[in-house]
């Protein structure tokens, strides 16, 4: 199956599927004209998460790396009443649009982002003892990867769901001799989960809109 007619696919899912309305549409063009990259989450895999983050019944979510809002709006229509979003990202800038984008959507009480190295930020909340996070997605740096999983782990309970995105990379998380730190930001996350006593999880490969990709879906059990 070509590339093309993965978009295709995903054009058929998200036409019948995906109600993007104008706060969704609108926080990719600010995205766009604000020159961010195109990696934000595609329409049917931003679906995805509000449906896990539902499922999960989370009134707590973590989202690290905010981009512009996108998957932000998601998950945050994802909460309950009185639920809290907190979204950890680097760029000032990106974090300027992201937040009209929210306020946008009507999200601006519920979600709160932070700006600033995400480790940074994970350690303030670790400091702050608020309650733990019922689900997290990570989707920043990928050369963090085993960190972020960490701090997710460290700052969820029993039950809560980790969600980690970009984990095959075109399949090149299969080379074990690559020295692209995503790649090996990935594999190390991978090795870890692997052995965890706390998590139980697979992977899932993707295709579409976004390429050849796949995402990490953990527990945390104890």
């Amino acid at each position: 199956m070509s590339e093309q007619q993965w978009n295709a696919v995903d054009a058929y899912f998200t036409d019948l599927l995906i109600a993007e309305d104008e706060a969704l549409k609108a926080a990719v063009a600010d995205s766009d004209a604000a020159g961010m990259p195109q990696i934000a989450v595609a329409p049917n895999q931003g679906k995805l998460l509000h449906l896990l983050a539902l499922t999960q019944g989370a009134t707590r979510i973590l989202e690290i790396g905010t981009l512009g809002g996108y998957s932000t709006i998601w998950l945050g229509r994802a909460l309950p009443a009185g639920g809290r979003l907190v979204s950890l990202e680097y760029s000032p800038e990106h974090a300027d649009v992201a937040r009209a984008n929210l306020a946008r959507a009507g999200l601006d009480e519920n979600v709160e982002v932070r700006v600033g190295p995400a480790l940074d930020s994970l350690a303030a909340l670790e400091s702050e003892a608020a309650a733990p996070f019922d689900f997290s997605f990570i989707d920043a740096d990928k050369a963090n990867n085993p960190h972020y999983v960490e701090w997710a782990l460290k700052l969820s309970r029993p039950g809560s769901l980790i969600v980690v995105d970009n984990v095959v990379r075109d399949g090149s998380v299969l080379d074990a001799t690559s020295e692209d730190p995503a790649v090996v930001g990935t594999r190390r996350m991978f090795e870890l989960v692997s052995t965890h006593p706390r998590l139980t999880a697979t992977a899932v490969q993707t295709v579409g809109a976004r390429g050849y990709d796949g995402l990490l879906l953990a527990r945390v059990t104890g």
